[in-house]
């Protein structure tokens, strides 16, 4: 039902443009100098409304329309990629907003002395995978330090991973129980009445590959624990396409192993200002707008890019 509603939405939406269209034309053949205003107005607006549907079209992927998983962790440059992974959280919670999405943090650690170390975001909204999976990869940030007494240049990395939420009820990932060690903790809170009394957060190993998923959002360790494993799935999901697409890389000669240091794009605030991705060399010279969450132009040339 889920799936029937969306497309009948889609269908719906895209007979009302039509009609739009051919009320439009039906104006414009009436030649009628006093309707001119009123039609570059319809004209103008038409041709925004058809830019954002073309931009659309290309989120045609299998779980483009769905909501996202993002998580962010601190790569090597110590408290300073932890303050970068803070920033980063910060830009994709105000591009989330800007975008109309409900967002909730699901797990976070803090860093030592600043920032954090990891966090997983839930991003809920129609199409909110289709974008951010454009940002999946590692970030540079290029700076002066604010944690160096010298204020010396640093350059900072954090890994962004970006799953859609529907992989995590994935059936046909099948998990062996005896596959997977559980762990459980007191929550980590601000304090008082926000601390837990009780273990409720949930810490879930899957043996075999090595993966560790955490969730302490919710009040019960039983929705912890339920959470956590949703997300394991995801996970799995995600590495066994992942396998399947380096075969085939292989098969046809171009696979490049994906090391830590092959950054996605590099945020510059020092000695010059630019962010610049470098999968579409697209770039932009003013650093706060993107650091405060402007970031579909990014997007969209990653997508036109991979049509």
């Amino acid at each position: 039902m889920k799936q029937y509603n969306a497309v009948k939405a889609e269908v719906e939406s895209w007979r009302n443009f039509s009609r739009r269209l051919h009320d439009a034309l039906e104006l414009a053949q009436l030649d009628d100098e006093s309707l001119r205003p009123e039609l570059e107005m319809e004209v103008s607006a038409i041709e925004q409304e058809l830019e954002k549907r073309s931009f659309t079209a290309m989120l045609s992927g299998k779980y483009d329309r769905d909501s996202a998983i993002l998580a962010i962790h601190a790569g090597a440059g110590g408290t300073d990629s932890q303050d970068w992974a803070a920033m980063l959280e910060r830009m994709y919670l105000r591009w989330a907003e800007s975008k109309g999405y409900q967002t909730e943090i699901l797990d976070s650690t803090d860093g030592e002395e600043a920032g954090i170390k990891s966090v997983t975001i839930a991003v809920d909204g129609e199409y909110a995978f289709g974008y951010l999976r454009s940002e999946k990869g590692v970030h540079r940030l290029v700076r002066l330090s604010p944690f160096d007494a010298a204020h010396r240049r640093h350059t900072s990395f954090a890994l962004v991973e970006v799953l859609p939420q529907v992989a995590m009820d994935q059936t046909e990932i099948d998990i062996d129980p005896a596959d997977i060690k559980m762990d459980v903790f007191r929550s980590s809170g601000a304090g008082g009445q926000n601390v837990q009394k009780n273990a409720t957060a949930v810490r879930l190993t899957h043996i075999p590959t090595g993966i560790v998923v955490t969730c302490q959002n919710e009040r019960s360790q039983t929705q912890n624990r339920e959470f956590a494993m949703r997300i394991l799935r995801a996970r799995l999901l995600e590495l066994k396409q992942a396998e399947k697409e380096e075969e085939r890389a292989v098969l046809r000669g171009e696979y490049t192993k994906a090391e830590w240091g092959s950054q996605i794009r590099s945020y510059v605030l020092h000695p010059y200002q630019m962010v610049k991705d470098h999968r579409t060399d697209y770039e932009t010279g003013n650093t706060q707008s993107v650091l405060d969450g402007e970031l579909d132009e990014f997007m969209e040339a990653y997508l036109r890019s991979t049509k």
